[in-house]
């Protein structure tokens, strides 16, 4: 988990690895702001396989797949969300309404007044917040000490093979460590489970990978703010507002890597959120 701040950086300021919470998921390194937390393996969950990539119009070699929309001059028009027929606009209304699941309110930067509410229903949790760039994980040509100063190589949760998460090849979101303000584990949320986050018109899948500090919320990988259409520079990147997180509880995405298990679950997830099924 990083949470934005040039001060910080500019002035060297060190980390300071805070104590984790008893029963807490083994919190993730934090970055830009303010403290760091230390990442362990954590066991893996199963999940449900899949069939799309995360930027297909549809699901390759499926049957009875929708077509893509066509041009006068036979062009395909691109839609501009991310994966699947669930728009942006859909799941927008969906999450219109708030029924807070959290005891208090989180902030999106170690700076900002603590505003952001977890709401939350039978089938989802979801928040509205910023995005912070989190790069951390298997270094990279994006992701590495080089690229971000605040780079720390482990993310709360591994791969299947036991390797670190790639938060530039892997669209992944952070979730704030377990507190008595709220525990992900109590709502279904663990390792690999399947988000739709939404920014302006598009809308990306992603997996739960990695766990920050239990008071800051709204940050996600180098690869999801990529295709989201968001700056993915782990050094001054992200949104300052208007993402919207919404994580699926029930069978998350396996192999937790791969993306398109997290396109399939989550295009399947996300047409109950909105009602279609």
């Amino acid at each position: 988990m990083r949470v934005r701040s040039l001060m910080l950086v500019a002035a060297g300021a060190a980390l300071i690895a805070p104590a984790a919470l008893p029963g807490a998921d083994p919190p993730s390194e934090t970055g830009h702001e303010r403290v760091a937390y230390t990442p362990a393996t954590v066991d893996a969950s199963s999940g449900t396989s899949a069939l799309s990539g995360p930027n297909a119009l549809v699901a390759p070699n499926t049957p009875n797949a929708p077509m893509a929309p066509m041009t006068p001059g036979g062009r395909k028009v691109l839609r501009p969300q991310g994966t699947g027929d669930v728009r942006a606009a859909e799941l927008l209304a969906a999450a219109r309404d708030c029924v807070p699941v959290s005891r208090g309110r989180f902030r999106s930067d170690d700076d900002e007044p603590a505003d952001i509410e977890i709401c939350g229903g039978r089938d989802a949790v979801f928040w509205k917040a910023d995005m912070d760039i989190d790069c951390d994980g298997r270094p990279g040509r994006h992701c590495n000490e080089r690229t971000d100063p605040l780079f720390h190589d482990s993310t709360a949760y591994q791969q299947s093979d036991g390797r670190q998460l790639s938060a530039e090849r892997l669209p992944y979101v952070v979730v704030p460590a377990p507190s008595r303000r709220w525990n992900h584990r109590e709502h279904g949320i663990r390792r690999g489970t399947v988000a739709a986050v939404v920014h302006r018109d598009r809308v990306g899948y992603a997996v739960v990978g990695d766990v920050g500090p239990d008071d800051i919320i709204g940050e996600a990988s180098y690869a999801l703010a990529r295709d989201l259409g968001i700056r993915s520079d782990p050094r001054g990147g992200g949104a300052a507002s208007g993402v919207t997180y919404i994580l699926f509880k029930g069978p998350g995405a396996s192999p937790i890597e791969s993306r398109r298990a997290a396109a399939a679950q989550g295009e399947r997830l996300a047409r109950r959120f909105v009602g279609r099924d």
